[in-house]
């Protein structure tokens, strides 16, 4: 009862700390660190991980990752200028770069910084292959997903701390116990969906992107099924992994999918890219 009360007295502050809106969903997030102090962290962060791996350049994989990942951004700025947020991605720097890595892998920092890995592009397979992931991994720093991870981070740190203020006149024991249960409660019952509802919002986020980019968003299931063969079934439950399980988000994708066609038609989108 105790823990519970330390939990909502947290949840409480974090609530009344929440200052930023996540404008795909329009609601309140938490922005303990604002993006004027995240992204110039982010852009230094991905110049040093240029500076330390082989950059790809003047290739035909290099010219793709510029071209979705440019066309990407196009939609993006189309989708929030349509939708009231006008200057939304105005300090957004993009940058796109193909980084040699057997590593099945890519990202997109706070602020627009895109690194895709070779060892992705053969699960790809084709350029709507590349902008299912593109698409995704955009959708994260356009809903600041990674400020809402530090922001959740710094919570659960003040909370440790308020589990150990409350339980201070207790046995060494019991407070060790009391410090265990919290660190197992917030990360089962906290972070851990926190970070799956990120994954899931991503994919519903990339999947219109893609769409509205003139990408077949059928294919974003397709691709996950290839994802899902090439990790070889191996995963943890869902309820404990920061990402839904492969099925869930094949399902959710698919369902999805005819949403996606629909927003793109708003756009003018009636027709995709061939799949090459």
């Amino acid at each position: 009862m105790r823990l519970k009360k330390i939990l909502l007295t947290v949840g409480v502050i974090a609530v009344i700390a929440s200052c930023a809106t996540n404008p795909f969903t329009g609601k309140k997030t938490m922005a303990f660190v604002s993006n004027d102090q995240l992204f110039p962290s982010a852009f230094a962060q991905y110049s040093q991980v240029l500076s330390e791996n082989k950059v790809i350049t003047g290739t035909s994989d290099a010219d793709m990752i510029t071209r979705v990942g440019q066309r990407i951004a196009v939609a993006a700025e189309r989708w929030l200028n349509a939708n009231g947020y006008q200057g939304y991605l105005d300090d957004y720097k993009w940058e796109y770069k193909l980084i040699e890595s057997e590593q099945v892998n890519a990202w997109c920092m706070p602020g627009g910084k895109i690194a895709f890995y070779t060892g992705i592009l053969p699960i790809a397979q084709n350029e709507t292959g590349v902008a299912a992931i593109m698409g995704h991994e955009v959708a994260h720093a356009l809903a600041n997903h990674g400020q809402q991870r530090m922001s959740s981070g710094i919570l659960q740190q003040a909370g440790g701390v308020a589990v150990a203020v409350a339980t201070g006149n207790e046995s060494p024991e019991k407070q060790q116990m009391w410090m265990q249960a919290y660190g197992l409660g917030s990360t089962i019952g906290g972070v851990l969906p926190f970070s799956r509802g990120h994954e899931t919002e991503a994919d519903k986020i990339g999947l219109y992107l893609m769409a509205m980019a003139g990408y077949n968003p059928d294919e974003a299931a397709e691709l996950w099924k290839r994802m899902k063969a090439n990790s070889g079934g191996q995963a943890p439950p869902e309820f404990l992994s920061t990402h839904p399980s492969n099925d869930t988000r094949i399902q959710n994708l698919q369902a999805l999918a005819p949403k996606a066609k629909a927003e793109a038609r708003k756009f003018g989108v009636t027709s995709f890219r061939p799949i090459n």
